[in-house]
């Protein structure tokens, strides 16, 4: 009997032949993931090391943990298909292999869910807040994503899913009145985090509120404000409030008024807006836009001013607004223009001789607010 004739030999519904056929697929499938192994993913997983960017970590992670066995499971579903086998030992692999497959095929999708979530965070955000993201978010993902694997396994094994379907739709609505304030707060932390409306470290002001942003949490966010304690804000309530961001400031706008005396003449009343516009723009970080006389007030002649401070630095301002004010008082005096403070003028008429009466000059008098 020669080597085809024993090839040709049956054995539980298979020839010889069709055995060794499933072997040889086996072995060269096994041969050629390892040699991937040797050549492609260890040389990337040593450039990774060399990096100091974790997506590459995760990418190559994403191969080890979940495209390698996957592509175990093709080669020996695929060596086993190919032989004929027994109805319920056939449909017994089936179930076996989609288990498996739907196993590693969610890991891989939450493992790519991960690394695109990284991907379009890293550049944008520090990685202590990209992990605290995913820590939020990779939860529901892998719950969604185990959920629906298991009801396309049961699907595929011949279950009735409706009343699965229909029992999880009822538990879901059920859950979400139960927890309807936990969920707002959840999706406004979710809001918080793609909008991005403001970031830990940054000075924001809610309300009446104002403060450095400490911490940024699925369900609230602690603010330290100026006063010194920390405040816990519910995400809800920052997301439906009017946020004032005053780190992302680029330059500092500033308005602010000075009142002279009525008795100042014409000539020095012309004199102030070049005055004012001197003094701000011999000081270094400002940018002048304007003085003007603006109007007539009930005790004073109203300047009104506008100048720009290039930084968001809220002590520059001050200490820039300090100097403004201290160089408008040297000057004024220095040109006898008087600041106007709250008074009054009484007229006091002689009973003898309204007309001639010395009575008649005005007395300023001072009003105690």
């Amino acid at each position: 009997m020669d080597i085809l004739e024993i090839l040709q030999e049956e054995l539980l519904t298979n020839t010889l032949s069709d055995y060794l056929i499933a072997f040889v697929i086996i072995v060269l499938g096994i041969l050629a993931i390892r040699v991937i192994e040797q050549m492609i993913l260890r040389r990337l997983k040593l450039w990774a090391v060399k990096t100091n960017s974790r997506l590459d970590d995760a990418l190559v992670k994403i191969g080890d943990r979940a495209l390698i066995p996957l592509a175990y499971v093709a080669i020996f579903y695929v060596a086993i298909t190919n032989l004929s086998l027994h109805p319920i030992l056939g449909n017994l692999i089936n179930a076996i292999a989609l288990i498996f497959s739907t196993f590693l095929g969610v890991r891989l999708v939450v493992s790519l869910a991960e690394y695109a979530m990284r991907l379009y965070w890293l550049n944008r955000r520090e990685i202590e807040t990209v992990d605290r993201a995913l820590n939020a978010l990779l939860p529901a993902i892998r719950t969604a994503a185990w959920g629906l694997g298991i009801i396309f396994v049961l699907d595929n094994l011949g279950f009735n899913i409706s009343a699965v379907v229909a029992g999880l739709g009822i538990g879901g609505v059920a859950i979400a009145l139960a927890s309807q304030g936990v969920l707002q707060d959840l999706f406004s932390y979710f809001s918080i985090l793609f909008d991005r409306p403001f970031e830990i470290g940054d000075f924001i002001v809610v309300g009446d509120m104002a403060g450095s942003v400490d911490y940024v949490g699925i369900k609230t966010t602690r603010i330290k404000s100026i006063t010194g304690e920390q405040v816990v804000v519910p995400n809800t309530n920052l997301t439906a409030s009017r946020i004032h961001n005053y780190k992302r400031m680029e330059r500092r706008r500033i308005l602010f008024k000075i009142g002279v005396i009525y008795e100042t003449p014409q000539e020095k009343l012309q004199q102030i807006p070049a005055l004012i516009r001197e003094i701000i723009e011999s000081i270094e970080n400002t940018l002048f836009d304007r003085a003007h006389f603006s109007s007539f007030g009930d005790f004073s002649l109203d300047f009104e001013i506008v100048y720009h401070v290039l930084s968001s630095d809220y002590a520059m301002y001050m200490d820039i607004q300090q100097r403004i004010n201290y160089e408008l008082k040297s000057a004024f005096e220095a040109r006898d223009i008087e600041f106007a403070y709250p008074t009054q003028v009484t007229y006091f008429e002689g009973m003898n001789n309204p007309k001639n009466s010395p009575s008649r000059e005005p007395l300023r008098q001072i009003l105690n607010p």
